[in-house]
């Protein structure tokens, strides 16, 4: 796999090429263990910095890819090599084409029932080729999870998408990592929901202009106050600019 990892401010981020990508994903299939993709902003960056189980979830990750431009800027300001920026929809996507094209399996974990019926319909009507081998619902009972997590075991699928409803979100897959057969794992919290028309994506526009972040914000105001978390992320850069470089 031709994949570059650099630390920026120390917390791991991956530069995947594009060329490389439906060989990487099909390594990664063929792989022995599981293989966690995750998605980083900015606002995850930081939560790295000052949470240890987040940090070496990302430290144990197979790719991690970045979501913010700001990430790039801040590379780039710091002189590293600057890692391509992906919208998760689009690399999802981009990872279903591939395991669609080589027949692979498919089990989506997370979402409201009814959602995620939706979701699991217009996923095999769009990519007929993946064989979609289990689902479980999300906002489970906790009493529920190891069942959960024996059905995903027995199905043992190419890749798992987990979606909303998941408890403790993306570090879901982290914490069972040990108990998880060697498929991929992505979380994306609005997936199942867009998959079932429920949601609409960012469009290509807005995420180009690094506007991802303004849905969320219409969703809730107080998001507003991440402005201060984004000087932090701007002084610590200057700081490692000024004594780290």
């Amino acid at each position: 796999m031709a994949i570059t990892r650099i630390k920026l401010l120390a917390i791991p981020i991956d530069i995947l090429p594009d060329e490389d990508i439906e060989q990487t994903i099909m390594d990664m299939v063929d792989k022995g263990e599981p293989q966690h993709i995750v998605f980083i902003t900015i606002w995850d960056l930081l939560r790295a910095r000052r949470d240890a189980e987040f940090r070496a979830m990302l430290e144990q990750a197979a790719l991690c890819l970045p979501l913010s431009r700001s990430l790039l800027k801040a590379a780039q300001f710091l002189k590293l090599p600057v890692p391509i920026r992906r919208d998760s929809f689009d690399m999802i996507i981009r990872i279903l084409n591939i395991i669609d094209s080589h027949y692979k399996t498919l089990y989506i974990l997370g979402g409201r029932a009814q959602n995620l019926l939706d979701a699991e319909r217009n996923v095999h009507v769009t990519f007929p080729g993946i064989g979609i081998v289990g689902r479980f619902n999300g906002f489970y009972r906790k009493s529920m999870e190891q069942d959960i997590i024996l059905s995903i075991v027995k199905a043992h699928p190419a890749l798992l998408i987990a979606g909303n409803g998941i408890p403790g979100g993306v570090r879901w897959i982290y914490r069972n990592k040990a108990k998880l057969p060697a498929s991929i794992f992505i979380h994306n919290n609005d997936i199942i929901d867009i998959f079932a028309k429920r949601k609409k994506r960012i469009s290509d526009a807005a995420f180009r202009k690094g506007r991802e972040f303004l849905p969320q914000l219409l969703r809730n105001p107080f998001k507003a106050f991440y402005i201060f978390r984004y000087a932090l992320f701007l002084l610590i850069v200057l700081f490692y600019r000024l004594f780290k470089t």
